[in-house]
């Protein structure tokens, strides 16, 4: 017995001149525009491997990688939060290093 697909209906805005490029493709391969755009989105999502992490590094640097550098982070965002800190411009920072 077929398993059942889970799916979700989504109402996406295209300019004209991407739909009727669609249309055209959707009629060479005999089928409907909606259809075609599905099995092209589809077969993209497919192609894709998402990997997740906890590295917060969009470039995926190693020094997120350290369990004490997340936990110094993490300990920085809670005294924020705690109202224990002051924000710093860099004219103040240039001032204090004498740069």
């Amino acid at each position: 017995m077929p398993q059942a697909i889970n799916l979700k209906r989504k109402n996406i805005d295209l300019p004209v001149e991407t739909l009727q490029k669609l249309s055209i493709m959707a009629v060479a391969q005999g089928k409907s525009l909606k259809k075609y755009i599905e099995t092209l989105l589809i077969a993209k999502a497919d192609s894709v491997a998402i990997e997740v992490t906890e590295n917060p590094s969009p470039s995926g640097d190693p020094w997120f990688a350290d369990q004490r550098n997340i936990e110094i982070v993490n300990r920085g965002i809670a005294q924020m939060e705690a109202g224990k800190t002051r924000q710093v411009s860099i004219e103040e920072i240039r001032d204090i290093l004498g740069a």
